[in-house]
């Protein structure tokens, strides 16, 4: 049976406006330059502050006076003086003060280059091969990865050279021709699986007891030999210590991603642009935000001339007016994006001062052991905003600080108390834990359990878990992988 009935919700909505804030507050320096300089591509009427300008658009519109998401609105309904300014300053401006020839955005030129993919290619056409056979080894040379390993499974290749490529073969031709690519440098590359990886680089060195010594090893007991197994290794192939010291200097040498070592002209290296800067001027800190975060825009004079002449002409067609709705709604989006801009800057200042204040000893002197115990809610509660504004912050900005660029979560952590009851950051307690394994006997490491007692003994009473997750946040393996002879 069907029944009508009220129900009330209580809902929190975000405005278009505010999602754009976050998702902009979120980016770093270099994705907010790519975001703004889409904007300014995507609306006509918004226009950077590099360019001069007579006339500009009052950006302080009453925002009741109009509403995007009203459907009805017709041209009459919008009044162009509220769109139209004889000042001819931006009322918004956020170039920062400490602005500098330095910070100007400058495009370096790179070269082409040659992908790794076409490096091999250009390899393989060295080598004598039917139409078939190149067809092959080409495809073979496309399923590489970055790193220089097939990660797929031949009888795969062999459906889709069948399918794609129109060539049928058999597994073991493939095979032979994948020997072939394995041949092409650098050394190691198109194998499938660690261990021939090292095999390959292995067999390509020169003979001699040592290597042949690694071979056989790798061969026969690979996973004795990953996993550190010493005593069965000597035990297996009757050799000495020295020996098989030898044995795994040989393979230490080799390099278990060998794509990785191909730099071609077009590997551009990734550059951190700092998003503020921290300087200690006569004893105390001062912070600046970097003035690529903070740009000149404004309204085009293009669009304040359109509305000019709107509103002069006495017979207004149908097209003139469609024209005033597309401006008004593109004079709304550059609104709305610039006032997005400006209080993205006062929210990274914002949150960025009050970290620099919450750890004002460790910036002042850059020791570690300065850091204090400091939570995303800490400086949540003192700018009175939300926990996730915070991250959005901390996860993707750095800061320049005169002992180096810093990831700002990294001045994050949590707290636990020492023996005399003081609160300590985890930081200092990994930082500890790193030094202690850095000077222990590697012939025979710290269990987890001995590791947790050292560090009682200096005063950091924490258990044996908390140890080992300490330890895999460090990326140190356990103590028989740290095992060395």
């Amino acid at each position: 049976m069907l029944k009508q009935s009220l129900q009330y919700k209580l809902l929190q909505k975000l405005s278009p406006q505010q999602i754009q804030l976050m998702k902009l507050i979120q980016l770093p320096t270099q994705a907010f330059e790519q975001r703004l300089k889409q904007e300014l591509e995507e609306n006509p009427a918004l226009d950077s502050g590099k360019e001069k300008v007579e006339e500009i658009a009052n950006n302080q519109l009453d925002d009741d006076a109009y509403d995007d998401g009203n459907d009805s609105i017709n041209a009459e309904d919008i009044n162009i003086d509220e769109y139209l300014s004889d000042d001819e300053i931006p009322n918004y401006k956020t170039q920062s003060n400490n602005y500098s020839v330095d910070d100007d955005d400058k495009q370096v030129p790179y070269a082409s280059g040659t992908s790794f993919t076409q490096y091999l290619k250009n390899q393989m056409h060295t080598y004598r091969l039917t139409e078939d056979e190149e067809i092959i080894t080409d495809f073979l040379v496309g399923s590489i990865d970055e790193s220089g390993y097939i990660r797929r499974d031949l009888l795969d290749i062999l459906d889709d050279l069948a399918f794609t490529q129109n060539v049928f073969t058999t597994e073991e031709e493939l095979k032979r021709l994948l020997k072939i690519v394995q041949q092409l440098d650098p050394a190691g590359v198109a194998a499938r699986d660690l261990k021939e990886c090292l095999l390959i680089q292995l067999k390509r060195k020169k003979e001699k007891p040592s290597r042949n010594l690694a071979i056989d090893i790798l061969e026969t007991s690979f996973e004795h030999f990953v996993k550190k197994h010493y005593k069965k290794l000597l035990q297996k192939f009757h050799i000495t210590e020295e020996e098989l010291k030898d044995a795994i200097k040989q393979v230490e040498k080799l390099n278990p991603k060998p794509g990785g070592s191909y730099v071609g002209n077009n590997k551009i290296a990734e550059q951190i642009v700092p998003d503020f800067t921290i300087r200690i001027v006569e004893g105390e800190l001062e912070l600046t935000l970097n003035s690529r975060n903070a740009p000149e825009l404004h309204v085009s004079k293009d669009y304040n001339d359109m509305l000019l002449g709107y509103k002069d002409s006495k017979e207004k067609s149908k097209s003139q007016k469609d024209a005033v709705m597309f401006i008004k709604q593109k004079l709304d989006a550059a609104k709305w994006f610039i006032d997005a801009i400006k209080q993205r800057q006062q929210t990274l200042l914002l949150n960025m001062n009050a970290i620099m204040h919450h750890q004002k000893e460790y910036f002042l002197t850059g020791d570690e052991r300065k850091l204090k115990p400091m939570i995303l809610k800490d400086i949540a509660d003192v700018i009175d905003m939300d926990v996730s504004t915070v991250s959005r912050v901390a996860n993707s900005k750095y800061v320049t600080t005169p002992y180096g660029t810093k990831l700002i979560k990294e001045f994050f952590s949590e707290s636990m108390k020492n023996e005399q009851g003081e609160d300590v950051s985890t930081r200092e307690i990994k930082n500890i834990l790193k030094t202690v394994i850095k000077e222990e006997n590697k012939r025979k490491p710290l269990t987890d359990d001995k590791l947790s007692n050292l560090l009682k003994e200096k005063g950091y009473p924490i258990a044996r878990r908390t140890v080992a997750k300490y330890r895999e946040q460090l990326d140190i393996p356990v103590a028989r992988l740290r095992k060395e002879i």
